[in-house]
């Protein structure tokens, strides 16, 4: 995770308190109607950082209103942030002040800050310039694609914040400049997210009838992939070949991405872009900036095709730029290819994928690892068919992920550590986030079987399906196959007693020796689901909406349960 964490036991980074209060007198009311400051204000997090950051003498208002006008705020507070930090990384240049005091590890957890502004930037000034023009959004995929923005806004400033902690040897004063607008935007985005939540999603699922549960629907299926102006049905705009022995269009899929067209958010794109990748060992850190979209990279196969890397936070990177693979690009997606980090489990957090594109797939692809192999950052995710290696926290994030026909594989942890699969990131209530893992199964991987095989019962690894990396932390395993390896407990607390009354985990209709729930824990979060309405939510026509996009992809797909 990208807390700093050394060995299995962490301690929180930050948590948020939330006072919870009837958000009642909100929900009854109009959303375009005044209402009081107090009442509006009351249904946030922060009712008194929200109540203060109103104009006076302004008493009365909707909760739209009172949303744009932090919209406009949380906008004002990112544009100060980010000029802070460019004030800070322009000071770098060769003799300037900064030079010297700054280690390389707090350069990059600038770095990633800077990036993630941008990101949170441009996803705030999308939605701000959307609903001050509209003030009304007439679909629930709208609403929840705003949703998801606002929630991602959260989670980037999360990181930045776990970053600049990690590495932990930032100056003094540093620290202390840079976590007041980091506070201040917290605040304001966790606002204009319950407000946002309250006066349209709450809305619009009011105003349209309940959708039916869906049972056995299936995408497509994609077929053999060709390079002859389409694939598996899907649109493609152009393709180029990557090949290492130089008769491909490039020798790097480095090259082949910064020649790949930039398409901006505005622009109607709904062909992709196809990059072929060759059979064959590549050692890259390759990044899909925001400005790739629709961009779809396609190998020979599971360990045919492979990247990798070894970058990891005891080698002085920061868990989110430690990544072998990442991407930010809309819709994404890749399919039979193997994304590797082999820096090992004795150098801790080392991500080999780190996903925060939203409206992405991956398809028959691998992931390895030890500790934090897949990082799930944020917005819509998929993925199908492929197989995840790892030990700590190994699925982990806080993107909105559905994970389906998944081989989980935990390996082999250092000595005295268990394997936890899942650490979700859920920071705030009105967040949509949350990973949902249905038909996977969970196996040991080769090294654990052994090692598990001769070693007495009570000095084998422990493996629990996941444990609370943040307040609100969601997950739900359902109709999954668990192997013996799954701790009787089933979920491993974080640090004591935090976040075990707020988080939610359940379990539904999982078969195998591990699933057997009678001694799973008793915490006041976890459940034990027993109807398809109970985990409707969790499948991806609801959680993700993916019935919207994912036909375009061609990546086969179950729409509800089975």
């Amino acid at each position: 995770m990208a807390n700093s964490k050394p060995i299995i036991l962490m301690i929180p980074i930050l948590f948020f308190f939330f006072f919870f209060v009837s958000s009642s007198a909100i929900n009854a009311t109009p959303k375009n109607s005044p209402t009081t400051a107090e009442t509006i204000c009351n249904s946030t997090p922060y009712p008194s950082d929200c109540i203060s950051n109103l104009p006076p003498p302004q008493k009365l208002g909707s909760v739209r209103d009172f949303c744009i006008h932090f919209l406009h705020k949380s906008l004002t507070t990112t544009e100060h942030f980010l000029s802070l930090l460019n004030t800070y990384l322009n000071r770098r240049r060769p003799g300037g002040l900064l030079t010297t005091l700054l280690s390389q590890p707090v350069i990059r957890a600038l770095q990633d800050c800077h990036l993630l502004a941008e990101l949170s930037l441009d996803t705030l000034s999308k939605t701000y310039q959307t609903l001050n023009f509209t003030h009304s959004l007439n679909s629930l995929e709208l609403a929840e694609e705003f949703h998801t923005f606002l929630s991602a806004v959260l989670t980037n400033t999360q990181t930045c914040l776990e970053g600049l902690h990690e590495v932990g040897n930032s100056p003094p004063t540093l620290t202390r400049v840079l976590s007041i607008p980091l506070s201040v935007g917290t605040k304001l985005y966790s606002i204009s997210l319950a407000l946002f939540k309250h006066g349209w999603v709450d809305d619009v699922k009011y105003n349209q009838p309940a959708k039916a549960i869906v049972r056995g629907g299936r995408g497509r299926r994609l077929p053999q992939v060709g390079l002859g102006g389409g694939v598996g049905g899907v649109l493609v705009g152009g393709t180029v070949v990557v090949n290492q022995n130089g008769t491909g269009n490039f020798s790097t899929i480095n090259e082949a991405v910064a020649a790949a067209p930039n398409r901006t958010a505005n622009s109607n794109i709904t062909s992709y872009f196809v990059i072929y990748v060759a059979g064959g060992v590549y050692e890259e850190y390759v990044s899909i900036p925001r400005n790739k979209r629709n961009l779809m990279l396609i190998g020979d196969g599971i360990d045919r095709t492979v990247i990798t890397g070894n970058r990891s936070v005891v080698d002085g990177w920061t868990t989110y730029n430690s990544a072998t693979f990442a991407v930010a690009g809309q819709g994404f997606v890749a399919i039979n290819i193997t994304f590797r980090n082999t820096a090992g489990a004795i150098k801790h957090q080392a991500v080999a994928v780190r996903n925060g594109a939203d409206l992405s797939a991956f398809y028959s692809c691998s992931f390895e690892g030890y500790q934090d192999t897949l990082y799930a950052h944020s917005l819509r995710q998929f993925y199908r068919d492929c197989d995840i290696y790892g030990t700590i926290d190994f699925i982990f994030g806080n993107a909105a992920v559905v994970l389906q026909n998944c081989n989980i594989y935990p390996r082999q942890p250092l000595p005295r550590q268990f394997n936890a699969i899942t650490a979700q990131g859920r920071s705030d209530p009105n967040q949509n986030t949350g990973t949902s893992i249905q038909n996977c199964n969970i196996r040991a991987a080769q090294d654990l079987f052994t090692a598990n095989t001769n070693t007495n019962s009570s000095m084998r690894t422990r493996t629990f399906l996941g444990r609370p990396w943040k307040e609100y932390s969601t997950t739900v395993f359902m109709q999954s196959y668990m192997d013996n390896l799954i701790d009787p407990a089933g979920w491993s607390e974080w640090s004591g007693n935090f976040s075990l009354n707020t988080l939610y985990y359940a379990e539904f209709n999982n078969t195998g020796p591990g699933s057997n729930t009678s001694s799973r824990v008793t915490w006041p979060g976890y459940h034990v689901l027993s109807t398809s309405l109970d985990v409707a939510n969790f499948t991806l026509s609801s959680f993700i909406m993916g019935d919207s996009w994912l036909p375009t992809t061609g990546v086969p797909y179950t729409n509800g349960l089975l």
